[in-house]
């Protein structure tokens, strides 16, 4: 498996919102997450990603025992191994598409010519290169959220996780977003797991769990 959670519980103050939550996920497998707002989907996401931490339970991600890393160690394993796409695209506004998808590879510290080669093919592979020159306020919704899918895989990580990935788009936007991420999949071999409100979209995975309350039912 490469995502192994046991026990996940979280609360903020007296709510607890995350109640012993078990889940895993194979290599290349795709998983949807769905429910109701308020039933933790998008709590259980980013402690699944190790961008906030259970206050109990074990989680191994790619076998590295991810809760007991913390720092810059945690950060240089959240570069190398896990993927982001949230519903809204996060690129930074003075960049362009290019060097916002080079971005996670010069911080992982590879050299500048190999990021520049791999994000032009990325943005290639993702239907947006000839956008490569412009930032992103001349962009589409769906070329932004392109553009952010191939800056979330440059490092090649094992897990892409993705929170609403679709969820600001039009139709069809979101019906050629849907493809691209198994298209994607088919590709590169990662394993996905997408918390979302769109049936279409869990229809099409692997499995679909469906959270209440906390908990998966």
């Amino acid at each position: 498996m490469i995502i192994e959670a046991h026990g996940i519980h979280k609360s903020f103050g007296s709510l607890e919102v995350l109640k012993g939550i078990d889940f895993c996920a194979a290599e290349k497998e795709t998983v949807a997450i769905v429910g109701a707002s308020g039933a933790g989907k998008s709590t259980l996401l980013q402690i699944l990603g190790t961008l906030s931490t259970p206050d109990s339970g074990s989680l191994l991600i790619d076998g590295q025992d991810v809760l007991r890393l913390s720092g810059d160690a945690l950060s240089a394993f959240r570069g190398r191994r896990i993927g982001f796409v949230f519903q809204a695209h996060h690129l930074l506004p003075e960049f362009t598409a290019l060097e916002n998808v080079m971005i996670p590879a010069l911080i992982a510290g590879r050299r500048r010519q190999e990021a520049q080669k791999d994000a032009a093919a990325l943005l290639e592979r993702v239907g947006v290169s000839a956008r490569a020159g412009h930032k992103p306020s001349e962009l589409s919704g769906g070329e932004l959220q392109r553009v952010a899918i191939a800056r979330a895989i440059i490092n090649r990580p094992a897990v892409l996780f993705a929170d609403e990935p679709t969820g600001n788009l039009d139709s069809v936007t979101r019906q050629e977003i849907h493809k691209l991420f198994f298209d994607l999949r088919d590709a590169t071999g990662q394993t996905i797991v997408i918390v979302t409100h769109d049936p279409a979209l869990a229809g099409l995975c692997d499995r679909s769990l469906t959270m209440k309350d906390g908990r998966f039912i």
